[in-house]
């Protein structure tokens, strides 16, 4: 997840929060079924940091000109930030970092095998587009958690500069290459089905994740909102693509 563009949200919910979302941490976590909701995703969100950072690194070696590595590396570090906090919140309430991480290894690496970009573009696309599309739901998902975990959630997913550096390098080599157009929209597509794909698995096998977001807890969409939860971050997609200079 994560090295994207945080600063788009999809969410055009409203500012005034009710429920569970007007309650702070301590309140809130008197529920034990949201409190299980949200250590699952802070440990998904954990893992999705540290992944980012990690693909970051590896992108690094790819880039073409030593100001490229540099500023990956720069990003890395951001990543790597954004999971400190989340590993240090999970130990703060108790919880044990690697055990709320571990669930979702399998379902993140499997997302990133399928997905390894072949080339410098491929990954620079991969990181501003994918990863934007998960930054996008977990925002959604931010607006109806409780008022300390909100500001956690949404900071961890602020931007870390990446859509800027890959809308210039993208645009740079479609200018110079109109071919590659073509190649990396496709590439987007596939991104954005697996991306999709993933989000709805591992909601789906962690009960108090989906109960969160379809039911009573943490004020859960309704199935007519879910509808429209989509279609908001497939928009931001959409509009993603057309920053890059891509069809979506």
């Amino acid at each position: 997840m994560t090295s994207s563009d945080k600063s788009d949200s999809a969410s055009d919910a409203p500012a005034e929060h009710t429920g569970i979302a007007a309650q702070d941490w301590a309140t809130a976590a008197a529920d034990p079924q949201y409190r299980a909701a949200v250590v699952d995703l802070l440990g998904a969100l954990a893992y999705g940091e540290l992944a980012a950072f990690e693909r970051l690194a590896e992108d690094a070696k790819l880039a073409p000109t030593l100001a490229d590595k540099a500023e990956l590396a720069k990003m890395a570090s951001a990543e790597f930030h954004h999971f400190e906090r989340l590993r240090d919140r999970l130990a703060e309430i108790g919880e044990e970092p690697t055990a709320a991480m571990e669930p979702f290894v399998a379902a993140l690496e499997g997302f990133h095998k399928q997905t390894a970009p072949s080339d410098w573009l491929e990954g620079l696309v991969k990181a501003y587009v994918g990863d934007s599309i998960a930054s996008d739901f977990y925002r959604e998902v931010a607006v109806r958690l409780d008022s300390d975990t909100r500001e956690l959630v949404l900071a961890v997913l602020a931007n870390t500069g990446h859509a800027d550096f890959a809308v210039e390098k993208v645009r740079a080599a479609i200018d110079k290459d109109p071919r590659v157009g073509g190649r990396l929209a496709l590439w987007a597509r596939r991104l954005m089905g697996e991306a999709l794909s993933q989000s709805q698995r591992v909601v789906a096998e962690r009960d108090a994740l989906s109960t969160m977001l379809v039911g009573g807890v943490a004020d859960g969409f309704d199935l007519a909102e879910v509808g429209r939860m989509f279609s908001r971050i497939t928009e931001a997609h959409t509009k993603r693509m057309s920053a890059l200079g891509l069809a979506a």
